[in-house]
């Protein structure tokens, strides 16, 4: 029987730093069973060195519960990671180059695939033609995803494969959908399970413990999804928590999701010119997309409600939010506000809130799912966002501190692969937003990076390192730690003990992030950094 498979040891872990609610002074916890089954000094682990199957040394690392990632796309993260990757290229020019270079390199593979361009970032600001990726390919077909995935650029010979005509430009919509599904349809399972397993090893290795797929019809395939469920069952690595987008209660059982939720589209997004606005945008003459009205939402709300199931919506712009905000609240009138609070749905990156939604959301029980790479990426004066909407409503986007204040539940992911699997560098975007007002401390972003996740699929018992709360830890190479403390000016900083706080890495920009020694779940070791 491999490690992977056996009952999980009893285990010692000490002479370490403990991040725990129960004790801010740990240095040593027991893991028994699956679960934390003490947490404390390192006198009174002396007491449990002889009862248990392994003693850790942990030599002064951190341990902390494992991150969740509370939105993933897990096959195209893998694919990303394998394939051909845009996401880096400085210009139109550095893009086609790696475009030639990948389909010379896959002379076997009957579609190419790659994904991450934004054109807003390059000289010119224009993605590459049809024409310029015929000639790079050699006529082959291709499909290349924008880095938000709501919009691609194809070959002719993609085109040819599907019934849309030789159209040209950046495909948007049903027409991007059709093109993704023939695309995505040419690979083989074994690329796949390749994918899939690429994405979960590579989450491990970040402390990433589970993660929420977010899967529909739209997206990706029901074969897809369910192979990526039966896998992770099967095989040692984070936890998977499937939602399928699809407003089709008997079909999202079925499929064994947990809710018919994650990206079931309200709207587009803000690259793509697709978020549903009020207004139009400063860049487009036309305020984007509506995929789905408030009574659209109201009933699909309602009926999840019915069946003991999370809704949940993709809604990035202001009409989109107000229509989900709408829409949830003739639901609650409907079956009843206590139940759909109970529920616990969830509205995907809400990134154009206003302070009325934001109370309805706090009044609707609705969990945030935000990315706050999103900021770090798009945001700024300079940034995607502006460019999109102007400075005065960019900088209104992603409002985390505001949400906080108002008492709604965050969840943070990162949309992988839109921005990448970096759980870290999600809590420093949080704390440091390009929007001082919208930031929040490090504690309260590593909170929504790690409880939240659980508290957003109603566990309200994980996410912690506490006695009887789930095994799901990382091990972290890291400096000093520290308290932050934030008001309204500053984020103050402290090392004193006397806080009874926990304390938590320096993510100041610049500092290096703590680096993923072990990533254990549910009491088994997962993840292994090489020694160096």
């Amino acid at each position: 029987m491999s490690e992977s498979t056996a009952a999980p040891k009893t285990v010692l872990l000490r002479r370490g730093e403990v991040h725990s609610p129960a004790d801010p002074f740990a240095t040593a916890m027991v893991v028994e069973s699956g679960q934390v089954a003490w947490v404390g000094s390192e006198g009174a682990a002396d007491a449990f060195a002889d009862g248990v199957d392994e003693v850790v040394d942990l030599d002064g690392a951190l341990v902390t519960p494992a991150f969740t990632d509370a939105h993933v796309h897990t096959t195209a993260t893998g694919l990303a990671l394998t394939g051909l990757d845009l996401s880096d290229a400085p210009s139109l020019e550095a893009a086609l180059a790696l475009v030639r270079d990948f389909a010379a390199a896959r002379p076997e593979d009957r579609v190419l695939l790659g994904h991450g361009w934004d054109a807003a970032r390059w000289p010119g600001g224009r993605p590459p033609t049809r024409a310029e990726l015929d000639a790079a390919t050699g006529g082959r077909p291709l499909y290349l995803s924008r880095i938000d995935v709501h919009s691609a650029v194809v070959t002719t010979a993609l085109l040819d494969m599907t019934s849309l005509g030789h159209v040209d430009g950046p495909l948007t919509a049903d027409a991007h959908h059709a093109v993704r599904a023939t695309a995505l349809g040419a690979i083989t399972p074994a690329q796949r399970v390749e994918a899939q397993r690429t994405a979960l090893a590579h989450a491990a290795s970040l402390g990433i413990g589970s993660v929420h797929e977010c899967a529909g019809p739209d997206i990706s395939s029901e074969d897809d999804f369910t192979g990526l469920l039966r896998l992770a069952a099967e095989e040692a690595g984070p936890r998977v928590v499937g939602y399928w987008a699809e407003r089709d209660v008997d079909k999202v059982r079925e499929l064994g999701a947990l809710g018919a939720a994650g990206d079931l589209f309200v709207d587009g997004a803000l690259g793509s010119h697709t978020a549903c606005l009020h207004g139009p945008y400063t860049d487009a003459e036309h305020t984007g997309t509506a995929y789905l009205d408030a009574a659209a939402v109201a009933a699909h709300v309602a009926e999840c409600t019915e069946a003991g199931l999370q809704a949940g919506f993709h809604a990035i712009g202001d009409a989109a939010v107000s229509a989900v905000v709408e829409g949830v609240r003739a639901a609650a009138e409907k079956v009843g506000l206590a139940r759909v609070r109970a529920a616990r749905h969830r509205v995907e990156h809400a990134e154009m809130l206003t302070p009325g939604t934001i109370a309805a959301f706090a009044e609707l029980g609705l969990t945030a799912s935000v990315q706050p790479a999103f900021d770090a990426l798009w945001g700024g004066e300079e940034g995607m966002y502006a460019q999109r909407l102007g400075a005065e409503r960019a900088r209104t986007l992603n409002p985390f501190a505001a949400l906080l204040r108002a008492g709604v539940p965050l969840a943070f992911g990162s949309d992988s692969p839109v921005t990448p699997l970096d759980p870290w560098g999600t809590v420093r975007a949080a704390a440091f937003h390009r929007t001082p007002e919208h930031r929040i401390s490090v504690r309260a972003a590593f909170t929504a990076h790690t409880r939240g996740g659980w508290r957003a699929i109603g566990r309200d018992d994980a996410g912690v390192l506490v006695p009887g709360a789930p095994a799901d830890y990382a091990v972290w190479r890291t400096e000093e730690l520290i308290v932050q403390a934030p008001d309204d000016r500053v984020a103050r900083w402290s090392t004193d003990p006397r806080s009874g706080t926990p304390g938590l890495p320096d993510l100041s920009p610049g500092v290096d992030l703590p680096v993923c020694l072990r990533t254990v779940v549910g009491g088994r070791t997962v993840f292994v950094r090489p020694s160096e």
